[in-house]
């Protein structure tokens, strides 16, 4: 407890959201209607949400991520990714990029993203420098696929990474299971929500949720 108090510090942890998206997440957005099982995605929200509240009690930061697609930004290679399945996930302007039940807050950071990784062209390490952060703590969608790419290249960058296990989902528990395994085995700290809570109720000096 103590190791992951150290690393989820408020003054040092920023919390990253990843494409908690329509598109996503509900059983009528793009990955949904496609035939992929969104009920995980759905199930996890209302702890992102506990944690979200936890963590603005802390003044611990969150960063949010989201997925916009668009012709400028669709190379050939990424047109042909999942199959040629994800032509038509989180296209500009439609409501499949809106975030699904939780949303960030007019002093959180949202930065736009158009490939898994959340630091492949984007402004994401300069606002976490900002930021002063030296810890990621990852949640999101999906969990085997942009929050594990964004949690391995945040490594690569030299930052601390804890992995919120029951605030990630994928769309099957083999895939969720294995990114989790990919994490605590190679790449950080694995941890549950309340795990979190309850270190910021020991160490941090205001009310937590």
């Amino acid at each position: 407890m103590a190791d992951l108090a150290r690393l989820i510090d408020p003054s040092k942890a920023v919390i990253i959201v990843v494409d908690v998206q329509n598109d996503f997440c509900r059983p009528d957005g793009a990955l949904g209607k496609a035939g992929a099982p969104t009920a995980d995605a759905m199930a996890m929200i209302p702890t992102l949400a506990r944690l979200l509240d936890a963590a603005r009690a802390t003044g611990t930061k969150i960063v949010w991520l989201q997925t916009i697609h668009e012709d400028a930004t669709d190379s050939d290679p990424w047109r042909g990714r999942s199959l040629n399945k994800s032509a038509d996930i989180c296209r500009k302007g439609t409501w499949g990029i809106e975030f699904t039940d939780v949303a960030p807050r007019d002093d959180e950071p949202v930065v736009i993203k158009h490939r898994y990784s959340g630091f492949v062209n984007t402004r994401l390490d300069s606002v976490l420098r900002t930021l002063k952060a030296e810890t990621l703590i990852m949640t999101g969608v999906s969990t085997n696929v942009c929050v594990e790419s964004t949690a391995r290249h945040g490594f690569m960058l030299d930052y601390h990474v804890v992995f919120v296990d029951d605030c990630c989902a994928a769309y099957s528990r083999e895939e969720h299971e294995g990114a989790l395994y990919n994490m605590r085995t190679h790449f950080g700290t694995v941890a549950s929500a309340d795990a979190l809570i309850d270190a910021w109720r020991a160490t941090v000096p205001a009310p937590v949720g």
